[in-house]
């Protein structure tokens, strides 16, 4: 018997260690995909570590009605570490959930349906979060998904002012489009996005799955663009690869956000995982050195591959390589011949997410084996 919706890789990952992968050989990866932005601390940081266990060994699973401590502790912290006046917190298993919620919330408060998304937009894999995604390779299949979506190019300003109108429930975007090819948002969109879903009193929805917990230099990547939204969702690296997510709301959503539930909503392992995640990013002040690292890897990428290649951009580490062929041969040869284990974003993007702890030695082997395949 084997599975069926994942393709596997040639590769058998057997353990991991800070920035590193080992397979089930011995071969040592550096990790620049960090399973899509999943360990953001890197592989088996020993506090994360520590904490889980510890939880383990306490109590496993209760179901959310019942307060304990490491759920009650990650509610207060991320309420203390969201932007702005965002205080209240919704738990779940993954970033589509996270988006799921996000939907749900911001049509029951407003009393709305429409849903406006953005073209190259990726928000989950539900049928309401993948009818908000763009791509019909997603989508191809599934039809019909749920009703009252509507697109509009990622950047344009104008084009979001006039979608958004008295029937508009959300906009959902992300600050840097991740799936859709690293397209970090134009100077002024998301404070443009703010001002018309505010005039309209419509909720904005900051999908920061990808671009949150420091990843592109500060916490959330709403601070760096200076935008408060009113439901704000993350996930990926939340619990450094346990599955959880959050949904972040200010008041006037969370007091009439309707009936939702999950049965998995914050338990205590993984939310003890998720604290001592939260800890470690805030503590070594990892979105600082994400913003010092990604400032030095895209600086040495333009400098050794720039005129090979059609664009380097992102924020923090959160880097795209837009290369003039395919990205996936070039991602067999980085893990085949140079044993670095990135992404793509699309067909032609090389997305380099690692986690927030590599060095400039890291960093140095990344751009040397780009500039052998691509210069």
């Amino acid at each position: 018997m084997s599975g069926f919706v994942f393709s596997e890789k040639p590769i058998g990952i057997e353990r991991g260690e800070g920035v590193y992968l080992y397979d089930t050989k011995g071969n040592e990866y550096l990790d620049f995909g960090a399973s899509y932005a999943c360990t953001p601390v890197g592989h088996c940081h020993p506090d994360v570590v520590a904490a889980t266990t510890e939880q383990l060994e306490r109590l496993m699973y209760v179901q959310a009605s019942y307060p304990n401590a490491p759920r009650t502790a990650l509610y207060e912290q991320l309420a203390t570490v969201a932007p702005g006046d965002i205080d209240n917190v919704w738990l779940c298993n993954s970033g589509t959930e996270a988006n799921e919620a996000a939907l749900k919330f911001a049509r029951h408060a407003t009393g709305r349906e429409k849903i406006v998304a953005t073209m190259q937009g990726f928000h989950g894999r539900t049928m309401g979060t993948l009818a908000a995604t763009w791509k019909d390779k997603y989508r191809d299949g599934f039809e019909p998904l749920a009703g009252g979506f509507e697109f509009v190019p990622y950047g344009d300003a104008e084009a979001m002012a006039d979608a958004v109108d008295e029937d508009t429930a959300a906009v959902i975007v992300e600050p840097v489009q991740g799936e859709g090819g690293i397209n970090p948002a134009p100077n002024g969109y998301l404070q443009s996005v703010r001002e018309t879903t505010e005039s309209a009193g419509a909720a904005m929805v900051l999908d920061e799955i990808q671009t949150g917990l420091g990843r592109t230099g500060t916490l959330w990547a709403a601070e760096e663009y200076g935008v408060v939204p009113d439901i704000l969702t993350t996930a990926k690296g939340l619990g450094s690869g346990l599955p959880i997510g959050a949904t972040l709301v200010r008041d006037w959503v969370a007091a009439d956000c309707g009936n939702h539930g999950s049965t998995f909503s914050g338990g205590p392992v993984t939310t003890a995982a998720a604290g001592a995640t939260l800890d470690v990013i805030t503590d070594e002040d990892l979105p600082s050195h994400a913003a010092e690292l990604g400032t030095y890897l895209v600086e040495a990428l333009e400098a050794a591959i720039g005129d090979e290649v059609r664009e380097v951009r992102g924020n923090g580490l959160m880097v795209g390589v837009e290369v003039k062929r395919g990205a996936n041969p070039i991602l067999k040869e980085l893990a085949l011949n140079h044993d670095i284990l990135a992404l793509p974003a699309g067909r032609s993007v090389v997305r380099l997410l690692p986690p927030l702890v590599i060095d400039r030695g890291d960093a140095d082997a990344v751009v040397d084996a780009l500039e052998a395949i691509i210069g």
